[in-house]
């Protein structure tokens, strides 16, 4: 016999069957819902965590840091970049450290035109004498170091060689001291040659204010002077160019990054707005007084007298003189003995005043053969006295300073037969027949020095 349940007690038990099968389902969504929440709380944490900056290396783009460092490859302090879902590339991901860092177009570096002193002594404008106008390549040393140093300096010696005539030319290279306290121009002078240094590159130190000031405004600056950059800067100041680059690798890198910035051209809106600038510099610029500018113009280089004497030319020379200049060989059979002898007269007619408040300079344009001993010779023949000073000295500094007076001659003996007579208080110049009567020579210059002073 088939037993039947009641129809009621069957409803309740699907009933109830069917409401765990929703508290099942419902449970199930819950949980579903908390693992999204819990995903979409990662994804958007790790995204957050992908938009906060980190730190690359300008020069190796597989160092990268969460947090400020230096890159233990080149010790450059690394560089704070945006990580974004359209940026995936770092500053330099697309080549280590042959590659350079180039800022975006139209971006000038400001460059402050700091005081500064080259390795002979020179004084200068940072900007002004040795950027403006000119495709550069600057680097950063400092005489004591016993690290990256010698080979940065080392690097720049085979772009001096490599490049030839080019630097000096349309290309300047620039070491900076970054321990100007220490790094005299002596030093400087020292290290250079040690690397051969020649026309276009120039050593530079000064103030410890001046530098760092020119350190900061660089990218170079560094606390301690062992953890300064072996960046390289380069620029094309002219087109407003300007690019990064590790001042260790290949010679030939350099090269190449030096090439393109100086073959940059300067685009009609950026020459619009350079020749607007210069106007408005023009108008403000405040002109310097005639020994102030006499001290900017003139080299400073260390020559010898005839007594083998180290004289700078412009502080122990020039500074706060009137002076008469003229050139001469010793060994000269032609103008040179008559001209000296000119000169001994006009030495006469001048006075006491020569050696107080005019200085005689005959400078010789043959310094490997005029030595100190020679030039002693030469002027004792004529009776010179105090205040006539017959230099010489090293050919590369007597090159520079001939060149800027107006003397220099790749032959000898086309030397002119001029002289210069010039007031480096006044600004006041002019040129002689070295030739002339000794009286009109001796007027021209009295004219020039003004009243006597004692």
């Amino acid at each position: 016999m088939f037993y039947s349940r009641p129809k009621a007690k069957r409803d309740t038990r699907r009933g109830l069957m069917r409401l765990t099968k929703s508290i099942h389902a419902s449970m199930l969504v819950l949980l579903l819902l908390s693992c999204s929440i819990q995903l979409i709380t990662v994804s958007r944490a790790e995204a957050a965590q992908d938009q906060q900056a980190a730190y690359v290396c300008p020069m190796h783009a597989d160092v990268t840091s969460a947090k400020p460092a230096k890159c233990p490859k080149c010790g450059m302090a690394l560089r704070a970049v945006s990580k974004s879902p359209d940026s995936s590339k770092s500053p330099d991901s697309s080549g280590g450290s042959e590659k350079h860092d180039e800022r975006q177009a139209g971006e000038a570096v400001e460059i402050p035109d700091v005081n500064v002193v080259d390795q002979d002594g020179r004084k200068l404008r940072f900007y002004t004498d040795l950027v403006k106008g000119k495709a550069v390549a600057i680097n950063f040393i400092f005489t004591t170091c016993t690290t990256i140093c010698p080979p940065l300096t080392a690097t720049f010696r085979k772009v001096q060689q490599q490049m030839g005539e080019r630097v000096g030319r349309d290309v300047s290279l620039i070491s900076v001291s970054v321990d100007p306290t220490t790094d005299v121009p002596e030093r400087l002078a020292a290290f250079s040659a040690k690397f051969k240094r020649g026309d276009g590159w120039t050593f530079v130190t000064g103030a410890k204010p001046e530098i760092d000031r020119l350190l900061r405004a660089l990218g170079a600056f560094a606390g301690d002077k062992n953890d300064h950059t072996p960046m390289v800067l380069i620029g094309n100041e002219r087109a407003r160019y300007w690019t990064r680059t590790y001042g260790l690798a290949p010679p030939s890198t350099l090269i190449k990054a030096i090439t393109e910035a100086a073959d940059k051209t300067v685009s009609q809106q950026q020459a619009s707005e350079q020749k607007s600038a210069e106007q408005k510099s023009a108008e403000t610029k405040t002109v310097g007084t005639p020994a102030e500018e006499a001290a900017r113009y003139f080299p400073n280089h260390v020559l010898l007298t005839q007594d083998n004497k180290p004289v700078r030319f412009f502080d122990d020379l020039l500074k706060g003189k009137t002076v008469l200049i003229n050139f001469v060989f010793t060994t000269c059979a032609g103008v040179c003995p008559p001209m000296t002898a000119n000169l001994a007269k006009v030495q006469e007619y001048l006075g006491d005043r020569v050696g107080r408040d005019i200085n005689m300079l005959t400078i010789s344009v043959d310094p490997l053969v005029d030595t100190p001993e020679e030039m002693k010779k030469y002027a004792d023949k004529f009776k010179a006295k105090p205040g006539w000073y017959f230099l010489t000295g090293k050919k590369e500094n007597l090159d520079q300073v001939l060149y800027k007076i107006g003397g220099y001659v790749e032959d000898k003996n086309q030397h002119v037969n001029l002289a210069m007579v010039g007031n480096l208080e006044t600004g006041e110049w002019l040129k002689v027949f070295a030739m002339a009567k000794p009286s009109d020579i001796a007027d021209a210059v009295l004219k020039i020095a003004g009243p006597n002073k004692q």
